[in-house]
């Protein structure tokens, strides 16, 4: 196994960053760190805590207190907060509504991307998913991937998972709208917005099958891995 490793995914919501990097981590036996579920702890402790966005002090004293961890499963990967399980409590709406307004503040993304840099730094190989991670979080990373699909297809696929998992009873109207206003909010946003790396390779995944993406995905890491060996 390559030392240290890094393979970073960004894109937008709903592009399948998550589902694909899980897939990857797997294919080649990487820890696979799911930075939005990071982000989502936080804002349903704030959430639970009548913490708001605003409140930078409370923010900050909140972040002291969390930890946040993962724990493989038959069911898959399970998040903790805190000792308590809460993978179900975090993709609800009313998380899923204010993740993006906490994930915005600079205490916070500079607090938790601190975390990911210590977790990629002692991993052999790593997997990461987010929308900045190719840019902020692993600019060194030897594989960065963005993700993409249209707005339509997107707002599909999370409507579908809604359903199987019964996360909300939204619309597949409303959930387009939603990803929309998402959209424009993660790339106009001051701190860490939503964009490609320089040197990301970009996959447009609407007309293709999570199988057809993850087999392009090796290709693409698999070359870049040849690179590296060949370089050393």
């Amino acid at each position: 196994m390559t030392q240290n490793f890094q393979i970073a995914i960004d894109g937008p919501a709903s592009s399948g960053k998550s589902t694909l990097a899980k897939r990857l981590a797997q294919h080649y036996g990487y820890i696979y760190l799911d930075t939005g579920a990071m982000y989502r702890c936080l804002s349903l402790a704030a959430s639970r805590a009548g913490i708001g966005p605003e409140d930078e002090e409370g923010l900050k004293k909140l972040l002291a207190g969390i930890e946040i961890s993962f724990q493989a499963s038959e069911q898959g990967q399970l998040v903790y907060l805190n000792g308590e399980e809460v993978t179900r409590a975090i993709r609800e709406d009313q998380v899923s509504n204010l993740v993006s307004y906490y994930a915005a503040i600079p205490l916070v993304r500079q607090e938790l991307v601190k975390r990911q840099q210590e977790i990629a730094r002692r991993a052999e190989g790593i997997v990461m998913d987010g929308r900045d991670i190719g840019t902020v979080v692993l600019p060194q990373a030897q594989v960065k991937i963005y993700l993409i699909a249209s707005v339509h297809e997107r707002a599909k696929r999370r409507y579908l998972e809604n359903q199987d998992h019964q996360y909300s009873d939204q619309s597949l109207e409303e959930i387009e709208e939603e990803i929309r206003q998402r959209d424009h909010y993660d790339m106009n946003r001051e701190e860490s917005p939503l964009r490609p790396a320089p040197d990301a390779v970009h996959v447009d995944s609407s007309e293709l099958t999570i199988e057809e993406v993850q087999d392009r995905l090796i290709t693409i890491i698999d070359e870049k891995k040849r690179e590296k060996a060949e370089n050393i």
